[in-house]
């Protein structure tokens, strides 16, 4: 795994392969999938994930490891079993600021080290109680609105989470501030799908095993449809495509400015 032994072919010549070659050419044989990377950790244990199916009705026998994909050719667990077991050390973080940059953060949450099943639900949670109905009133009518548009908010964060790039170990975040919020998770688009073809809902799944999970327990519906819900409410300049990281920033809707009046939506204590 180093120059001295890797080579690439120009023309008739065979010249030492760039040690950054390397890493990329064996990343995408060995580590392009959590199915295909062996967890660190084997004594993992899946109690929460067989709650969540048995609500759906769903029981787990004792083949689960298999049929869900949870497991290498070797029989030793996978990353993705990893990322769904009851213990990982997986941490999806939920920052909030009191203006529209990074400077005065007042409250800053972590959800994780459990199944990712679980944390989903809690960042789902927490971003539905920030996501409050604001009033406002004009000569002519009363408009009530939430901050962002329900159904497009959970599209953008169940699909930065499912798609996220979780082979760098890296965890999706998400960011709230006055006038927006931002959610950025780890990679871009395929090396085989086009922005045209994103925009279109063409699908392809990084981690068909935890979309095989979601699906499972109805986290999402349908392969292809969070993209165009998004853009319908939002437009396509709402995704930033970076050169290791995509990231979504949904702005505050119009009614949501600070003269609004807020519903009795539950406000959390700053900590």
């Amino acid at each position: 795994m180093t120059h001295k032994s890797c080579y690439i072919r120009l023309g008739t010549a065979a010249e030492p392969m760039p040690l950054a070659m390397i890493e990329k050419l064996f990343a995408s044989r060995t580590r392009n999938s959590i199915g295909k990377m062996r967890s660190h950790r084997q004594d993992l244990t899946f109690e929460q994930l067989r709650i969540y199916y048995d609500a759906r009705g769903k029981s787990l026998n004792s083949q689960f490891m298999r049929s869900l994909d949870l497991i290498t050719e070797d029989g030793e667990y996978n990353y993705a079993g990893y990322l769904l077991s009851d213990e990982n050390n997986i941490s999806i973080k939920v920052a909030k600021y009191s203006g529209l940059d990074r400077v005065d953060l007042i409250e800053n949450n972590e959800y994780g080290y459990c199944s990712l099943v679980k944390a989903t639900k809690s960042v789902l949670d927490k971003i539905e109680l920030e996501n409050r109905t604001t009033t406002r009133i004009t000569s002519k009518e009363r408009i009530d609105r939430r901050l962002w548009e329900p159904v497009a908010l959970r599209e953008a964060i169940i699909n930065s989470i499912i798609h996220n790039l979780f082979t760098i170990e890296v965890p999706p975040k998400f960011e709230i501030f006055a006038d927006r919020i931002e959610i950025t998770s780890a990679g871009t688009l395929p090396e085989s799908l086009s922005e045209r073809d994103f925009f279109a809902g063409i699908s392809i799944p990084r981690n068909r095993e935890l979309m095989r999970v979601f699906r499972d327990l109805e986290l999402v519906e349908q392969l292809g449809s969070g993209v165009p819900r998004i853009v319908k409410s939002y437009g396509k300049k709402c995704f930033y495509f970076m050169d290791n990281f995509t990231r979504i920033s949904l702005p505050v809707s119009e009614a949501g400015t600070p003269q609004d009046t807020p519903q009795d939506t539950p406000r959390l204590p700053h900590k």
